[in-house]
């Protein structure tokens, strides 16, 4: 993919030099919709960090000034233009609209640039954070599916099953405002 930039943030495809600041959130993913992404040892990330450099669909989201890996989105074409979206942040940065300035800008990338009609999210319902974001994009809740998806297991070793939530945007949504609202503009390719 072609780099983004926005005011403070570089979205790019992953490099191998990335692998330090990936094993810093995901040695011990916070959302368990991470846990089979979690890596055991630097080794682990440098081939992950390697791995993900060759696919356009993980992105690598970087602070400008210094080139430091963030976090990551995803963007996965399910259809011809239906894509599923995804974030993970290193929690050390959150708080700071990070999350939401990276998705703005894929989005805007993905409806304008990329030919996207229909983005969708699936979010846990306990993780509020991601729920929240996906509304200040400019998502709706579409749907909840009921003990939908298993990250975990109970002592016995039985899955303990989770709720999930669907979120989804329009291009059309997006157009007539969307998560722009006082952002102004979409983010231009660099």
């Amino acid at each position: 993919m072609h780099p983004i930039e926005t005011d403070r943030l570089i979205l790019r495809n992953f490099r191998e030099q990335d692998a330090e600041a990936l094993f810093a959130y995901l040695h011990e993913p916070v959302s368990g919709c991470f846990l089979s992404l979690a890596l055991a040892d630097r080794e682990a990330a440098r081939a992950e960090a390697a791995e993900r450099s060759r696919d356009d669909a993980q992105i690598a989201v970087c602070l400008k000034e210094t080139d430091l890996l963030i976090g990551d989105l995803f963007a996965h074409r399910e259809e011809e233009d239906t894509v599923s979206v995804g974030w993970n942040f290193n929690p050390a940065f959150s708080g700071k609209g990070y999350a939401l300035e990276a998705a703005r800008a894929l989005f805007a990338h993905l409806f304008e640039e990329a030919g996207a009609r229909r983005l969708y999210a699936y979010v846990e319902d306990h993780n509020l954070p991601s729920q929240r974001l996906c509304e200040r994009l400019g998502m709706r809740r579409e749907g909840l599916f009921v003990e939908f998806i298993s990250f975990r297991t109970d002592p016995a070793g039985h899955p303990i099953y989770e709720n999930t939530m669907q979120y989804a945007l329009l291009r059309r949504e997006w157009e007539a405002g969307g998560a722009r609202g006082p952002a102004g503009p979409a983010p231009k390719e660099a």
